[in-house]
């Protein structure tokens, strides 16, 4: 990304497993983990709840020792020009504006059954945060 070259399955799906794994041992540590990450498409959201056994099944169930991992999954939603507006204010970060349209185009929003709530980027940044919070706090989905 760094070079102005998107990412595909190949370079994501690695990547994806490994944050499983992290997730995984969090999960047995009884610990509870925000992690953010573009979990763009629905199978890069089934691969951080089931691992890679999720490619090969298209599904995130597993069963015996490793139960799917329950996630809640935060979509942040705005329009491509407030993005790319933010984008270009940062300073240092690996995802020059430039790939800004390729992620617009790999996005397959989250939908039923899915666990998500989606959160607007016009709102205020305390709204988000609280918004975020409370979805957290009650321990499922909410709607909009």
């Amino acid at each position: 990304m760094e070079e102005g070259i998107p990412l595909n399955d190949e370079d994501r799906i690695p990547w994806l497993c490994a944050l499983h794994d992290i997730l995984r041992r969090e999960d047995t540590s009884r610990q509870d983990t925000i992690l953010a990450c573009s979990a763009l498409k629905k199978m890069y959201r089934r691969v951080l709840i089931g691992g890679a056994s999720a490619i090969e099944s298209n599904q995130p169930e597993q069963s015996g020792e490793n139960p799917a991992l329950k996630i809640l999954f935060v979509h942040l939603d705005g329009p491509k020009d407030l993005i790319a507006a933010r984008l270009e204010k940062r300073r240092g970060h690996f995802m020059p504006p430039e790939l800004l349209q390729s992620q617009f185009d790999t996005l397959e929003p989250p939908s039923a059954p899915e666990n998500f709530i989606t959160v607007s980027l016009e709102k205020p940044l305390p709204e988000i945060l609280l918004q975020i919070e409370t979805a957290i706090l009650q321990g499922e989905a909410l709607p909009e």
